[in-house]
C-alpha cells in the first residue's frame, strides 16, 4: 500500500498522530459494563486521502472504519472481522475489514455518490436505505469463518450494529461514531465508542449509562480539542468507576503490493495475457479496492509474465 497523504505536515506530527490513534479497552461498574473507545483521527484522514473522498463519503466510510477498529477489541492472533453493507441508498454499501493488530482497510461500493439537494440528515439514514448488514469473523482456531446477517432496521451503522449484537449475541450494546470537520471541511477529530451490558447488571446502572451517552459531547469534537482519552473516560464515566484495561494501535493499513498483483496477473490464462499485449493500453494499471493504491505494469513486464508461462 502507498499512503497518498500521511496525516501530519512533518515527521514529528505524523509520529504524534500515530501515537494518539489507539483502541482503549475498559470496564465500567466493576465489570458490569465493558467497553472500547477508539481515537481514530489519523486513520480516518489517511483513509480519506487514499480513497479521495468528499465530506459525506468520508463520514460514512469513516464510521465504518471506526466500527471495525472497535470490533477488534476482543480479537487475537490472526483473527479478523469484516463488516459489509449492501443497500438501496446512494452509497449502495460498503466493505471494511480489520485484524487483531488494529489494521483497518475497506471501501465504499459507490464513490462519489449523489444525494438529493434536500438531504439534511446528519445521521446519514438516506445514504443507506434498505439492505443487509453482514458481519464475518475469521477466528484463528475456527475451521471456517462465521457470518451473521441482519436487515437494516435503522439506517445508521451505529444503530444497526447494536441491533446485530442484540440479535446474534443477545447482548445489549451501543455504538457511537463521530467524525468532526472544521470550517474548511477537514477532519480534525474522529473516534468511536462501543459498550456492552453484561448479564446481571443493575437496571439503575444501565439507566445511568444511557443518560451519560445521551449527554456526552461529540467524540470527534473532543479529540479535535486534544482531550486525552484517559481524561475523557474519567470525566464522562466517573459515576460508573471506569477502569482502563489496556490500549493498542489502530491504523489504516493494507498489505497489498505490486508483487502480489503481479502474481495475480501471472495466474491469468495465456490467451488473456496475449490479448492484453495486443490491445493495451500501457501501462496496465491495477488498483486495490481496499486502499485505492494503483500499481502500473509496462508492456515489458506483461511480456515477461507471458514468457514465463510459455517456458513452463
Amino acid at each position: 500500500m502507498k499512503k497518498k497523504k500521511p496525516y501530519g505536515h512533518t515527521l514529528r506530527e505524523q509520529l504524534v498522530a500515530s501515537a494518539k490513534d489507539r483502541l482503549y479497552s475498559f470496564l465500567l461498574d466493576f465489570g458490569g459494563i465493558r467497553g472500547a473507545l477508539v481515537h481514530a483521527t489519523r486513520m480516518v484522514n489517511e483513509m480519506r486521502a487514499n480513497h479521495e473522498l468528499g465530506t459525506l463519503e468520508t463520514l460514512l466510510l469513516g464510521h465504518a472504519y471506526i466500527a471495525a477498529g472497535l470490533m477488534t477489541a476482543n480479537l487475537k492472533g490472526s483473527d479478523r472481522v469484516s463488516i459489509r453493507v449492501d443497500c438501496s441508498g446512494p452509497a449502495q454499501g460498503l466493505s471494511v475489514e480489520a485484524n487483531a493488530f488494529g489494521e483497518v482497510r475497506g471501501y465504499l461500493l459507490q464513490s462519489p455518490f449523489s444525494v438529493d439537494h434536500s438531504f439534511r440528515n446528519p445521521e446519514l439514514r438516506e445514504l443507506l436505505g434498505q439492505g443487509i448488514l453482514s458481519v464475518t469473523r475469521s477466528l484463528e482456531n475456527a475451521k471456517q469463518p462465521f457470518t451473521g446477517q441482519v436487515q437494516l432496521q435503522h439506517g445508521t451503522l451505529a444503530e444497526d450494529l447494536a441491533y446485530y449484537y442484540l440479535v446474534s449475541e443477545q447482548t445489549p450494546s451501543a455504538f457511537t461514531f463521530s467524525v468532526h470537520f472544521d470550517a474548511r471541511g477537514e477532519v480534525t477529530g474522529a473516534g468511536g465508542l462501543f459498550l456492552q451490558v453484561m448479564p446481571g447488571t443493575e437496571e439503575s446502572k444501565v439507566a445511568r449509562l444511557e443518560e451519560i451517552i445521551q449527554k456526552m459531547p461529540s467524540l470527534g469534537r473532543m479529540f479535535a480539542d486534544q482531550l486525552p482519552v484517559e481524561q475523557l473516560l474519567q470525566e464522562q464515566f466517573s459515576d460508573l468507576s471506569p477502569i482502563i484495561l489496556g490500549k493498542r494501535r489502530v491504523a489504516f493499513m493494507c498489505h497489498c503490493s505490486k508483487p502480489r498483483f503481479q502474481r495475480f496477473m501471472a495466474a491469468l490464462p495465456q490467451t488473456e495475457l496475449m490479448e492484453i499485449l495486443e490491445t493495451g493500453p500501457f501501462p496496465v494499471i491495477t488498483t486495490c479496492f481496499n486502499c485505492n493504491t494503483a500499481y502500473k505494469f509496462p508492456k515489458a513486464e506483461i511480456e515477461e509474465l507471458l514468457s514465463h508461462q510459455v517456458d513452463n
